[in-house]
């Protein structure tokens, strides 16, 4: 193995157990919280978490034993399987990401009528159209057999070994692409700047009225003054840090490797396995940017997990003191006899 397979498959291991944790955590914490559990958004990112979880423990493995060993890793049905799995997968999370979007913008752009336009029933409805969206298109590659271990991303995934096939799988790769990476990108551009817009009219009225209380209390100290502005500040940048942060990490992820499989369609250009590779770990990090992105760094997920951890280290503390008191009062057992 030279140096930069080293690397890569450091990276992947890194990923792989990063990825794992937090989306456990994820898990654990709406099975722990009744109240996350009530939330619509829920749904969408328990779905989020199966997909993570299952392309952690079934398609990452693979790919780091394609880059150890340099060849498909496992029998050509298992590949199948895993190839298949991948493509639905990685729609899937997509497509939840998108639903996602589509909840923050009726949340915030329609917040009386959110409870009437968001239930139970309309987020199974667009998650039952995820998931058939997402199973359509592995299912036309298994039938065709486009699906195999792929020596540029050493990874099961979308693969034509037929020169007949050509016209056909290019067509189907460019038509994949767009109807998933980028309609999730469209939805998430239009929905989170339609939330981003409402969040900057929220601040300009709340600035207007800082502003005049400001004026009106001539006797507030300097420090509560820039308190005030400050805090003025750092409202106006905070929905604009998580609207980036959501479409941001979107496409720093998988549009690399989309463009990669874009281009690779193309025999003109020669492409570096080592760039394969590297555009792959790009697309598995959002596995590992997910949780916190849309769960561990909020509120709720925040104060639930970290109750969690209280729990589990009060109990590991009180089961210690339990054993170390059992030798104690059997030595006073002993004296008494």
């Amino acid at each position: 193995m030279s140096i930069w397979e080293v690397i890569l498959a450091f990276v992947v291991v890194v990923l792989m157990l990063v990825a794992l944790l937090a989306n456990v955590l994820v898990l654990m914490c709406f099975l722990y919280s009744a109240d996350i559990r009530k939330q619509v958004p829920g749904l969408f990112i328990l779905n989020l978490t199966f997909c993570n979880l299952l392309m952690t423990v079934l398609n990452m493995p693979l790919t780091l034993a394609g880059i150890i060993y340099k060849s498909q890793p496992a029998g050509d049905q298992i590949c199948h399987v895993v190839g298949f799995l991948e493509t639905f997968l990685t729609t899937n999370s997509m497509l939840s990401m998108a639903a996602l979007s589509i909840d923050r913008w009726i949340a915030v752009v329609f917040p009386l009528s959110y409870h009437s336009k968001m239930r139970y029933r309309d987020a199974a409805l667009i998650l039952s159209y995820t998931w058939l969206h997402s199973v359509s298109f592995p299912i036309v590659a298994a039938s065709l057999s486009w699906v195999g271990f792929h020596h540029l991303y050493a990874s099961c995934t979308l693969y034509n070994k037929r020169p007949e096939d050509r016209t056909q799988f290019v067509i189907f790769t460019v038509v994949f692409h767009t109807l998933s990476f980028l309609l999730s990108l469209v939805v998430l551009c239009f929905t989170y700047l339609k939330v981003l817009k409402v969040a900057r009219f929220h601040c300009k009225r709340i600035d207007v009225i800082t502003m005049q209380t400001l004026v009106l209390l001539v006797d507030i100290h300097p420090s509560v003054r820039e308190r005030c502005l400050e805090e003025q500040r750092r409202r106006r940048q905070r929905a604009t840090k998580k609207i980036s942060t959501f479409i941001g990490t979107f496409i720093l992820c998988f549009a690399p490797y989309v463009i990669t499989r874009l281009v690779e369609l193309s025999s003109v250009v020669h492409i570096s396995s080592h760039w394969g590779i590297m555009s792959k770990c790009l697309a598995y990090s959002k596995v590992v940017s997910d949780p916190f992105v849309y769960s561990l760094l909020r509120h709720q997920y925040k104060k639930t997990w970290k109750d969690l951890i209280n729990k589990i280290l009060k109990r590991s503390s009180i089961n210690s003191s339990a054993l170390a008191g059992e030798p104690h009062s059997r030595n006073i057992l002993q004296l008494n006899e």
